[in-house]
C-alpha cells in the first residue's frame, strides 16, 4: 500500500515528510510497517512495551522492512478500578480500534504488528486490524511473574482479597502494607487466568499470535526472541498478502471459545471475542455466534486447567506445563479444535502444537480426566436474564452451583460495597447490582471490589451476586455478570426488589426470580429505569453501545 502513496513524481511532499523522520531513499522503497505500541508509565502491563517494539524492529528490519512505532491508549483495569475511571475501560475499546483504524490508513501502511498487554487494548487492536484489513499480527508484552508473601504465590487478586480480610479482623494493616509491596513484583500482565492473559492465551488459538503469547514471562529473554519473530514473520505475511479475515474466520472464533472453555479464562473473552467476530463480518447476536453458541461449546469442551484465582496456579506454571500449544493438542485428542484453520505463521493451527504435550498433569489435565466435563464459563438465562447472562464456572465452590437466595438489591457498585464493608450482607443473600450495564453505567463497569470484599470476609462460598456489568478476571465466587437486556433498557434485573428469592442453576443453566408472572407485571408497570446522566463522550457511547450479548459493540446503523 506504502508503494500507491509514497512512490512517483507527485509524491515528492509526502516524501519529505518521511525524510524529516530520517528516513533514507532506501528504507521509504521497502514495506513500511506500523508497529502499534500501548507503552506508557501507568500501566504495569506496558511500562515494558518499548523492549518489546525494540525487538520487533530488529525483526522486521532483518526480513528487509521499514518499521515505525505509533501509539495506542490503554486503561490499567486495576487503577480504574472502583470508581469513575472504570466507566472508561471498556468504551476505550472502541477508541483504540478507531484508532489503530485511523494510524493504518492514515499513513497507508503495508503491514501491522500490534503490541498490546492488557484488557481492552488487546480486542481493540484486533478489531482495529480487521477493519483495515492488512497483514497484521499480534505480539503481547507478556504475564507478570506472582509475588511471594510468606511464603505463598500472590498477586493483584490478592491485595483486593485482604482488605475483606482487614475488615473482619483475620489481617492487621501492616500485614497489609507488606502483602502489597510483594504483590506485583514487576512488569507485565497480572500473573493469573485474568482477563488480559486469557486473551492473550485466546490469541494463540485464534490464529494471530504465536505459540507462548500468553504464557511466555513478560520479564523472560524469550519474550524478546518471540518479539523479534513477529517481527520477522509480518514481512512474509506482507509478502503472502494473508490478511487478518483471511485467519480470523468462523472457525478460528470456535477454536478460540474451545480454548477459552478448557483454560477457564475469564468471562469477558466472551464480550470480546465478539466484538472482534463483528469486525470480521461474522454474525454476532445472529445465527453465526451468539450466546446459545457459547455455551454449547462449553458443553462439549472440558475444563483442563484451573489456574489463578481459583488455584495457586499462575501463568508461568501453565507455561512450564507446557503452555497453549499441549492445551491445544490435547482438545484435539477428542476432535474438538480445528486444527486445519490458517495462522500468522501461514500454516495451519495443527502446526503449533503438533509437537507439544502435557508436562505437569498437575497444570493442564489430560482430555479424558479432566477437571470438569464442561467449560470454565456457562450462560444462564430466566425471567430475570431472558438474553442470557455469563458466569466464570471453573471460579465458583461446588456449593454455590445451585443457590437460592434473598435478593439485597443496589443501583450502583459503590452503594454495594458500602453495604458489604459495613456487614449489612450475610449469609444465604444475594447481592443485586443494577444499572451498571453498557447503557446503564454507562461502560459496563468491571466489579472486583465487592466480589473480593465477599471472597475476604468468607462469604464466597454463602452469597452470590449477579449483575448487569462485568467482573474482572481475577473474581472468583458465584459472580453472575453481563445480564441482558440490562436494567437501563428495561431489563427484568430492575424489577427485583430486596427480599425477593433468586434461583440460581448454573448445571442447569438457569437464573430466575421466584415471584408471579402477575406480580412482574405489576412492577413492570411502576418501572422507571434510572438514568446516570453521563457527561463527555460516554454520552455518545450509550447511544452507540449494543448490549453485552452481541459483544457491547457499536450499532452499525443508525
Amino acid at each position: 500500500m506504502s508503494k500507491d502513496f509514497f512512490n512517483g513524481l507527485e509524491k515528492a511532499p509526502h516524501r519529505a515528510l518521511l525524510k524529516a523522520l530520517g528516513l533514507s531513499d532506501e528504507e521509504i522503497s521497502k514495506p513500511l510497517i506500523a508497529i502499534v505500541s500501548a507503552k506508557s508509565e501507568i500501566v504495569p502491563g506496558h511500562v515494558h512495551l518499548d523492549r518489546i517494539t525494540d525487538a520487533v524492529k530488529a525483526g522486521i528490519y532483518a526480513a528487509g522492512g521499514t518499521p515505525v512505532v505509533v501509539p495506542s491508549i490503554g486503561i490499567c483495569d486495576g487503577l480504574a478500578m472502583g470508581h469513575t475511571g472504570m466507566k472508561y475501560s471498556l468504551p476505550s475499546r472502541e477508541l483504540i480500534a478507531d484508532s489503530v483504524e485511523s494510524m493504518l490508513i492514515g499513513h497507508a501502511f503495508d503491514g501491522a504488528v500490534l503490541v498490546p498487554n492488557c484488557d481492552k487494548i488487546i480486542p481493540g487492536m484486533l478489531m482495529g486490524a480487521a477493519r483495515v484489513n492488512i497483514p497484521s499480527i499480534m505480539v503481547s508484552g507478556g504475564p507478570m511473574e506472582s509475588g511471594v508473601f510468606r511464603g505463598e504465590k500472590v498477586g493483584f487478586s490478592t491485595t483486593y482479597e485482604a482488605i475483606g480480610k482487614v475488615q473482619v479482623g483475620e489481617m492487621s494493616l501492616d500485614d497489609l502494607t507488606e502483602l502489597e509491596c510483594r504483590a506485583c513484583p514487576g512488569c507485565g500482565s497480572c500473573c493469573g487466568m485474568y482477563t488480559a492473559n486469557s486473551l492473550n492465551c485466546v490469541a494463540e488459538a485464534l490464529g494471530m499470535a504465536l505459540p507462548g503469547n500468553g504464557t511466555v514471562l513478560a520479564v523472560s529473554s524469550e519474550r524478546l526472541r518471540l518479539a523479534k519473530r513477529a517481527g520477522q514473520l509480518i514481512m512474509k505475511l506482507v509478502s503472502n498478502d494473508i490478511r487478518p479475515r483471511m485467519i480470523m474466520t468462523k472457525a478460528a472464533f470456535m477454536n478460540a471459545f474451545a480454548l477459552d472453555m478448557a483454560i477457564g479464562a475469564s468471562s469477558n473473552t466472551v464480550l470480546h471475542l465478539f466484538a472482534i467476530a463483528a469486525e470480521c463480518g461474522i454474525d454476532v447476536g445472529g445465527k453465526e455466534l451468539n450466546l446459545d453458541t457459547v455455551q454449547r461449546i462449553s458443553d462439549t469442551v472440558p475444563n483442563l486447567c484451573k489456574l489463578s484465582p481459583a488455584s495457586s496456579y499462575d501463568m508461568n506454571d501453565l507455561h512450564l506445563a507446557g503452555g497453549i500449544p499441549a492445551v491445544l493438542a490435547e482438545l484435539d485428542k477428542k476432535g474438538l479444535i480445528d486444527g486445519t484453520c490458517l495462522t500468522v505463521t501461514n500454516k495451519p493451527l495443527k502446526d503449533s502444537y503438533k509437537r507439544a504435550y502435557i508436562l505437569d498433569e498437575n497444570v493442564i489435565h489430560t482430555i479424558d480426566e479432566p477437571i470438569s466435563p464442561c467449560g470454565g464459563i456457562a450462560v444462564l438465562k430466566g425471567n430475570i436474564a431472558e438474553d442470557g447472562a455469563i458466569v466464570k464456572r471453573s471460579a465458583v465452590a461446588e456449593e454455590m452451583m445451585s443457590f437460592k437466595g434473598k435478593a439485597k438489591v443496589f443501583d450502583s457498585e459503590e452503594e454495594a460495597v458500602n453495604a458489604i464493608m459495613n456487614g449489612l450482607i450475610v449469609k444465604g443473600d444475594v447481592v443485586v447490582i443494577r444499572y451498571e450495564g453498557p447503557v446503564g453505567g454507562p461502560g459496563m463497569r468491571e466489579m472486583l471490589s465487592p466480589t473480593s470484599a465477599l471472597v475476604g470476609m468468607g462469604l464466597d462460598k454463602d452469597v452470590a451476586l449477579i449483575t448487569d456489568g462485568r467482573f474482572s478476571g481475577a473474581t472468583r465466587g458465584a459472580a453472575i455478570g453481563h445480564v441482558c437486556p440490562e436494567a437501563a433498557l428495561g431489563g427484568k434485573i430492575a424489577l427485583i426488589a430486596d427480599g425477593d428469592k433468586i434461583e440460581i442453576d448454573i448445571p442447569k443453566g438457569k437464573l430466575n426470580l421466584d415471584i408471579t408472572a402477575k406480580e412482574i407485571g405489576k412492577r413492570l408497570k411502576k418501572m422507571h429505569p434510572r438514568d446516570n446522566a453521563p457527561s463527555g463522550w460516554l454520552l455518545r457511547y450509550r447511544h452507540l453501545v449494543t448490549g453485552a450479548d452481541k459483544g457491547a459493540t457499536m450499532k452499525k446503523k443508525f
